[in-house]
């Protein structure tokens, strides 16, 4: 157990909350136990016996509120996956996540540099396309031969290997395939990634606030599931029917014990958290 790392974690947490606070966002509480959560491939929600899942993220009922009328929202705290274990993986982690109405990607991406300027987190962010990453780290454009497969591995293999000697990074624009709940414009998916000394932190979206494409995206990320062999999810046609109210909105989620391991120099994460 990792005391100092327990402490210097509450002061990080401390000091997102006071950033989004003088931003002039509300934080926010939604469920932890799901009836329908997203379907998304290889993200795996835990069944609760009594029924519903286990969240993996406060997405969809963040967007809720954003359809109700509310303009600038966060909220920080547990999110869980199956079968993810590892020095930055564990079953259940926290999430710190924000949503904007009227904002696009970009402004969320100040918001991220704002956020890790205030935290005291010096990484100069530069920012790589998906398309100018693969052609230099992996040697092939997505656009031009789409291999999904190929794809997932070159990130892992190639892709972020090599963003581990570049400090801070938005990884943006990414194939319309990786989109599920993204707009594209423009033959892109409007979606960033941000790396810091190569490791994912953050998930960022201009957000799809179009019912019927969003149905259609959900409805394929089912059908891949099952064609998978994963856990078949209800969608939540509630929240398909008001997002079409948000008009336009862009939101982040920032894995929280990744950001403290980062800053703290802690090596697992479990080193991160108060013990399970």
């Amino acid at each position: 157990m990792n005391i100092d790392a327990i402490v210097g974690r509450t002061r990080i947490i401390r000091g997102i909350r006071k950033f989004f606070d003088e931003a002039g966002f509300v934080e926010v509480d939604t469920a932890v136990r799901l009836e329908a959560p997203a379907p998304e491939c290889n993200i795996d929600c835990p069944p609760v016996s009594t029924g519903g899942f286990l969240r993996a993220s406060p997405e969809l009922q963040m967007k809720k509120l954003l359809a109700a009328g509310m303009e600038r929202i966060y909220q920080i705290g547990p999110c869980f996956r199956d079968g993810e274990r590892g020095a930055r993986h564990n079953p259940e982690f926290t999430m710190l996540e924000w949503y904007r109405r009227g904002a696009t990607y970009r402004d969320i991406a100040d918001d991220m540099r704002g956020l890790l300027a205030s935290l005291g987190v010096d990484c100069a962010p530069v920012t790589m396309s998906v398309r100018d990453a693969y052609l230099r780290f992996a040697g092939w454009d997505p656009w031009e031969r789409p291999d999904h497969d190929r794809f997932d591995v070159d990130m892992a293999t190639k892709i972020e290997p090599a963003l581990k000697t570049m400090g801070g990074v938005f990884l943006t624009d990414y194939p319309p395939d990786c989109a599920s709940l993204a707009i594209v414009r423009d033959g892109v998916a409007e979606r960033w990634e941000f790396y810091l000394d190569g490791v994912e932190l953050a998930n960022c979206f201009t957000e799809l606030c179009d019912p019927a494409e969003q149905l259609r995206r959900f409805r394929r990320e089912g059908d891949e599931r099952s064609r998978l062999g994963e856990s078949d999810y209800p969608i939540d046609m509630d929240f398909i029917e008001c997002i079409g109210k948000i008009g336009s909105a862009s939101g982040v989620a920032l894995g929280v014990d990744r950001l403290v391991m980062s800053m703290l120099g802690v090596k697992t994460i479990s080193d991160a958290r108060a013990p399970l």
